[in-house]
Order: structure tokens, then C-alpha cells, then sequence
């Protein structure tokens, strides 16, 4: 496995492809997609985060991982320095989407604070549908439907927003979005 790297949006060129509309994965899932599943898994793991969408590493198509371990409601990252960190690293549930489609979205919204890995330490709250039920193949290309709620819910939606070239920060006001791109660019250019 191969950790890749993750764009960020304080790169003009990251950020022209983070905003592309992510194609579909043709013709099942492959070896290929496997092999690059596994090198977002260990990207994700290692950034850390939760949940990594394909287009976050450069490639355009429409494949997902996350892991939010056997729990509903999850931080945004994990610590792997403390006692803490390692006891989530015994929890680990990877979970792999390929061509994830929403196929209905609850009327009740769930408002939670969303981080990015591709908007690095920037949080801001995000009101989504609370429920909402999906449909995709996974990492061994069999069909899987089924519903989302609380975290799972909030993270699937964000990941996918990556596939439509939706950051989290665009469901901000245009001052908080400007806000937190200047922030990412200004810690860049101190590291």
C-alpha cells in the first residue's frame, strides 16, 4: 500500500481538481480500484481522518472509504499518540463505496461541526438531512442498499459532496468559505 497525497485547497491546481465532478467507476470494481482503496484507507488513516473520497487524492472517480469504528457518533480524527488513539486503532471498521448514489434524504436535518482533510484544521457547523438511504458497490463489487443516520449520515454526505466537487466550506457563507481558505493558505505558506 502507498499513502498518497492528499490536495488541499490552498493549491490553485488541488483545488481545480477537488471542484471536478467525479466519474463512474465502469465495469465493476476491479483489482485496480481495489489497490487504490487500500492506499486511501491507509492515506486516510495515517492523515488522520474519517472518511476520504478518491477525488481527495487525485483521482476522479467515484470511490469513497471511511472508517468511523462501531461507533455513531465519532470524532472528526483520531489521535494515535495517546492510549485512546490505539484502543481506535483495535475498533477499526473500513467500510469501501464505489458509485454511492443517495436514493432518499430525511426532511430532518442534523446540524454537526465537519472538518476536511482537504481543508486542513478548519471546522465549521453543517446542517444535512439527519437520515438518508444509499445504494453503491462494495470493495468486493457486490450491490449493498441501506440506510445512514447520525455520524454515518453526516459522513457519507460529505464524502459524497466530494464526488459533485462540493467542499464542506461551500456550505458556508461566502465570508466563512473566503475565511478559511485564507487560513489554510496563511498556515501553508508558515510550514
Amino acid at each position: 500500500m502507498t499513502l498518497r497525497r492528499i490536495l488541499t485547497v490552498d493549491n490553485a491546481a488541488d483545488l481545480a481538481v477537488l471542484k471536478r465532478i467525479s466519474t463512474p467507476v465502469e465495469g465493476g470494481v476491479t483489482d485496480e480500484h481495489r489497490a487504490l482503496m487500500d492506499d486511501m484507507l491507509e492515506t486516510m488513516y495515517a492523515a488522520p481522518g474519517i472518511g476520504l473520497a478518491a477525488v481527495q487524492v487525485g483521482v476522479d472517480q467515484r470511490i469513497i472509504v471511511m472508517d468511523l469504528g462501531d461507533r455513531d457518533v465519532a470524532p472528526l480524527s483520531v489521535n494515535d499518540d495517546t492510549a485512546e488513539g490505539e484502543a481506535e486503532i483495535a475498533q477499526r471498521n473500513p467500510r469501501y463505496f464505489v458509485n454511492p448514489e443517495i436514493t432518499w434524504k430525511s426532511e430532518e436535518l442534523f446540524t454537526y461541526e465537519e472538518g476536511c482533510l482537504s481543508v486542513p484544521e478548519i471546522f465549521d457547523a453543517v446542517e444535512r438531512p439527519a437520515r438518508v438511504k444509499l445504494r453503491y458497490l462494495n470493495y468486493q463489487g457486490q450491490p449493498v442498499e441501506e440506510e445512514a443516520s447520525g455520524m454515518y449520515a453526516v459522513c457519507i454526505q460529505h464524502e459524497m459532496d466530494h464526488l459533485e466537487g462540493v467542499l464542506f466550506i461551500d456550505h458556508l457563507s461566502r465570508l466563512k468559505r473566503d475565511r478559511a481558505i485564507s487560513k489554510v493558505k496563511k498556515a501553508a505558506r508558515a510550514a
